[in-house]
């Protein structure tokens, strides 16, 4: 199955909520989101997304099947730290397990290696999640070690992956 990151639309926001609106999804990803999420939590995150500096925020819609199935972002960090970006993801959960995901992470990384001053993209997947941390494995991205008591989800302190990848090795 291919797969394309594109821009976003205000008109994705169906399919970002009838994504997010999983909580299997949501278990995967950090706090802060709605639950349910709706089309309007989507309008409001698409609006925020295309007037966000385009230096700073790299965010992407994941399209297979002519339709919004995921979301892929990088994030500059600051300070020491300007040239360093965070990559966060998801995917709908129909669309797990069919290499989707791999290749939109190699997508974004190229973009955002090819047309900013980035030259290293990590990122913190829940330990638990191997089909996570696998993705960055097959995109090229290399384990850095695990960062122990790391995070407090669904009322559980669990460990996190250091994942990363340098413009030099893409």
């Amino acid at each position: 199955m291919i797969c394309k990151i594109r821009k976003w639309n205000l008109s994705d926001a169906a399919d970002l909520a009838a994504s997010l609106s999983n909580k299997k999804v949501q278990d995967n990803l950090r706090d802060g989101l709605p639950y349910p999420y709706t089309a309007q939590d989507g309008v409001d995150f698409i609006s925020a997304v295309l007037s966000a500096d385009t230096d700073e925020t790299f965010a992407f819609a994941i399209t297979a099947d002519e339709r919004v199935v995921g979301s892929i972002g990088v994030f500059r960090q600051s300070n020491i730290h300007r040239q360093t970006a965070e990559m966060g993801y998801y995917i709908a959960e129909g669309y797990w397990g069919k290499g989707i995901m791999t290749e939109a992470v190699k997508q974004t990384c190229e973009f955002v290696f090819g047309n900013s001053d980035i030259i290293r993209i990590y990122a913190e997947p829940f330990a638990y999640n191997t089909a996570s941390c696998r993705v960055l494995e097959k995109a090229g991205f290399q384990y850095e070690g695990t960062l122990r008591s790391n995070a407090v989800k669904n009322g559980k302190i669990i460990d996190m992956k250091m994942y990363s990848l340098l413009k030099e090795e893409l």
